[in-house]
């Protein structure tokens, strides 16, 4: 999965979902791809942004409500204000940061967006999800994350492009077993039950550029969180979860296709 180098005629998931967000790191190719699929789905933009309200909601309640004060962030992509160290860190100087991606732009565009306060510390490796061992044992993650402490895994919007050969719930699972008691997992997970041909149409706009996806059911996506204990409102649809008054409740339930939740490895 890893690229070499950056093609910027071969439209690519991250550069898109920058599109789609009002991001200026983008090429003809991804505008391109971004205006076929939200013809297909107008609500995709709409869909997007509520993902990363979510993820944005996520990072806020482990740091104000739980103490988190480290973060493990697989597949970051793109850089977007804020970013999780920056929700982190306004709230809790001393929070520290790992972004985990494999994407040569995104890799480009990570060095001078990673700033960090006095206090705390960010960090960035360049590996493939799809070798947890490459993540777990770089030396930036032993250097900036204290195992002896919590640490908030954070997987947004990434696993529906791994296939089932990838064994999504596996390498999850794998990512998160050396984390101690007391860590949490947050992630959103794309699913098509709630505009199957809409969503469907998309997913086909994507794989015709060589981006093939895997949608699942909330049964599958229940999976990711077997033997960790669900914060409520539970899995839910990103919108749904914990709202905070900001204009999700008016969102429809047919515009969102993605699943989100947090939970907590037990002791």
């Amino acid at each position: 999965m890893r690229a070499e180098r950056i093609d910027t005629e071969i439209a690519h998931s991250a550069r898109i979902y920058d599109y789609i967000l009002g991001g200026k790191d983008h090429y003809p190719a991804d505008r391109e791809a971004g205006d076929a699929m939200a013809r297909e789905w107008p609500a995709l933009p709409v869909h997007m942004r509520a993902n990363r309200d979510f993820m944005n909601r996520a990072v806020r309640y482990l740091v104000e409500e739980v103490g988190i004060r480290q973060f493990l962030d697989i597949g970051s992509g793109i850089p977007t204000s804020p970013n999780i160290h920056e929700i982190a860190q306004s709230v809790a100087p001393e929070s520290r940061v790992v972004y985990v991606d494999n994407d040569p732009l995104v890799i480009a565009l990570s060095q001078g967006a990673l700033s960090s306060t006095p206090e705390g510390r960010t960090a960035y490796i360049e590996a493939d999800m799809l070798d947890p061992a490459a993540v777990l044992d770089a030396p930036a993650f032993r250097a900036t994350l204290d195992l002896g402490e919590p640490v908030a895994l954070t997987v947004i919007a990434i696993v529906h492009f791994l296939l089932d050969e990838h064994d999504a719930v596996g390498i999850v699972r794998r990512l998160i077993e050396p984390l101690p008691a007391g860590s949490y997992l947050a992630m959103s997970i794309g699913t098509a039950e709630f505009a199957p041909e809409e969503v469907g149409r998309v997913a086909r706009e994507y794989a015709a550029r060589g981006m093939p996806m895997r949608l699942r059911s909330r049964a599958e996506a229940e999976e990711f969180f077997t033997g960790l204990d669900l914060v409520e409102p539970g899995i839910v649809q990103v919108h749904k979860w914990r709202p905070d008054g900001t204009g999700t409740e008016v969102i429809r339930d047919e515009d969102i296709a993605m699943y989100g939740a947090v939970a907590r490895k037990p002791s």
